[in-house]
C-alpha cells in the first residue's frame, strides 16, 4: 500500500489516541517542523559519534592486546615443546601504506614475527656485545605467519604501579624491561629478519624478546639478564595519528621466569 507523505506524518505524529484526524483535518509536519526534527538528529549524532569511536578504540586496543598475548603464549609453547630458543619481533610501520619491500617504518601497524633455532641452540654468543649482529637467518625457521595489528602503537609507559596511565599493574623494572615507542633504548642485541628463507629483507626486527627452552624470557638490549617483568605497551591510533588523548590504554606483561601473560587495562 502506498502512503503519501501527509498520511505518513500522520501515522508518525498519532494525531489521536484513536489514529484519527483531529476536528476531522489531517496532521502533519510543517517545513519547519521538519527542519527542526532533522536539526535535532544531526546534533545528536554529532554527540553520539565520539563515543562509538572511543568504544572502537577500546576494541581495537583491546584485540591487539589480546593478539599479542596469544603470540608470546605460543612462542613460549613451542621453545618448551620443541626445546629449543625462540625469539618474538616486533616492529611498527607506516599504517597509510601497504606493507612496503623494504617496511616503511612509521606508526599506526604493529608486526610481529616468531622465529626458533632450527638446531635447539641459541645460535649467537652468550656475551652479548655491540655493535649488534643479526642472528644467522639459515639458522632460523619460521614459526606462523607474520601478526599484523592495525590502529594500534607501541607505547612506553612509566613503570610506576600507580600513575596517569593505569589504576594498578606490576612495576616495571628499568627501560630494557619493556617493548615500547622509545624502548628498550637500544636495538636488540641479537636482531634477526623476516623473511629468514631470503637475502633480501623485508623487515629487520631490532625489537625482539628471547625465550628459552626453558621458558626464561628476554629482552635482549643492554645485557643478557632475565627480566622479572618484560612489558609491551600499545596505544590506540587512527590511521597514522597516535590518539594521545585516549585513555583506553594496554600493556601486556610477561614473567621472565615462569612466562604468565597478562594483560592490563585502564
Amino acid at each position: 500500500m502506498l502512503y503519501t507523505v501527509r498520511h505518513l506524518s500522520w501515522l508518525m505524529l498519532g494525531a489521536s489516541q484513536k489514529g484519527r484526524p483531529v476536528n476531522g483535518r489531517e496532521c502533519a509536519f510543517t517545513l519547519i517542523e521538519f527542519m527542526g526534527v532533522i536539526t535535532i538528529m544531526v546534533t545528536m549524532m554529532a554527540l553520539v559519534a565520539p563515543a562509538f569511536t572511543r568504544m572502537k578504540n577500546a576494541n581495537d586496543v583491546t584485540k591487539a592486546a589480546y593478539e599479542v598475548a596469544g603470540v608470546l603464549e605460543g612462542a613460549r609453547a613451542y621453545a618448551i615443546a620443541n626445546n629449543t630458543y625462540v625469539w618474538v619481533g616486533f616492529y611498527e610501520e607506516d599504517a597509510s601504506k601497504a606493507s612496503t619491500l623494504p617496511a616503511t617504518p612509521g606508526t599506526g601497524r604493529i608486526v610481529l614475527s616468531v622465529v626458533a633455532s632450527k638446531d635447539g641452540t641459541l645460535i649467537h654468543d652468550v656475551e652479548l656485545t655491540s655493535p649488534a649482529t643479526a642472528i644467522d637467518r639459515t639458522r632460523l625457521s619460521q614459526i606462523d605467519k607474520l601478526v599484523k595489528i592495525d590502529n594500534a602503537h607501541l607505547k612506553t609507559f612509566s613503570s610506576e604501579t600507580g600513575n596517569s596511565d593505569f589504576d594498578t599493574r606490576p612495576a616495571v623494572t628499568g627501560a630494557t624491561a619493556r617493548i615500547g615507542d622509545v624502548s628498550p633504548p637500544n636495538p636488540s642485541l641479537s636482531p634477526f629478519q623476516y623473511p629468514v628463507t631470503s637475502s633480501t629483507a623485508q623487515y629487520n626486527f631490532t625489537k625482539a624478546i628471547e625465550i628459552s627452552p626453558r621458558g626464561e624470557v628476554r629482552v635482549n638490549n643492554t645485557n643478557y639478564s632475565v627480566k622479572p617483568i618484560v612489558e609491551i605497551g600499545l596505544q590506540p591510533t587512527y590511521g597514522t595519528l597516535v590518539d594521545t588523548a585516549n585513555r583506553n590504554v594496554a600493556a601486556v606483561q610477561i614473567t621472565g621466569v615462569l612466562g604468565n601473560v597478562k594483560i592490563y587495562r585502564r
